[in-house]
């Protein structure tokens, strides 16, 4: 059976005039179902890069990026947006919620733009957002909402579309220690229960050391801690 997200070999150069600029040189990294993996390297490492590719926002200049067993990194366009919608969530540390819409609207808005109808797509939010302790604040704008309240509506916006890939680039970073912390189980809770393969980076060893395994980047390759 196929792992929701494989990496083989992948390799990324940043080029410009002052020169070439290694920064993969071989990734290798498999996410299983229901797994939560801590990515923790300093910055300018390659972190966000990292990311972009497994999540296809990026091609790599060699090597596979293999979601559910298919090999996409070099799809065309289209094909590769289809798959970032249907099967990976994306969390940053700033939420980028939409600042004219409701918490609810916000969640739905994924499930909208893959077809859902508004009633199924509004459903599907409030039971997300209801798992995140956020029922009462559906009808909220962002404005109204606090940081951690925001990023918890971020991250169900994410799972909205029922991923089987989470990438997450220092989602609670921009929180507190005890918010973050609440954050966090909520987030790792989803991930037990509907079986997402999760890609975290952070900053935080606290939380890190929360996460099934802790990898870092070395000399542009994936290696434990």
């Amino acid at each position: 059976m196929s792992e929701p997200l494989e990496l083989k070999r992948v390799l990324r150069t940043y080029r410009s005039e002052a020169g070439d600029l290694p920064v993969l040189r071989g990734v290798d990294l498999v996410l299983k179902p229901g797994e939560i993996t801590a990515l923790v390297a300093p910055s300018g490492s390659g972190k966000s890069t990292l990311l972009h590719l497994a999540g296809l926002l990026e091609k790599p200049d060699g090597g596979e990026v293999l979601i559910d067993g298919r090999d996409a990194s070099q799809l065309p366009d289209a094909a590769r947006t289809a798959i970032r919608r249907d099967r990976i969530g994306f969390v940053y540390q700033f939420h980028h919620l939409l600042a004219e819409f409701t918490a609810l609207e916000n969640v739905a808005m994924p499930l909208i733009i893959a077809g859902k109808s508004r009633a199924e797509a509004n459903a599907r939010a409030l039971s997300l957002l209801s798992g995140f302790g956020l029922a009462a604040r559906a009808a909220h704008y962002p404005g109204k909402l606090s940081g951690g309240e925001q990023q918890r509506v971020a991250i169900a916006r994410a799972l909205a579309n029922k991923p089987g890939v989470l990438l997450a680039d220092e989602p609670t970073g921009n929180l507190d220690v005890a918010t973050a912390d609440r954050v966090f189980g909520e987030l790792l809770q989803i991930v037990r229960e509907q079986g997402v393969a999760a890609l975290i980076a952070t900053h935080n060893p606290e939380l890190a050391a929360r996460m099934d395994r802790r990898l870092t980047l070395r000399d542009g390759v994936l290696v434990g801690m």
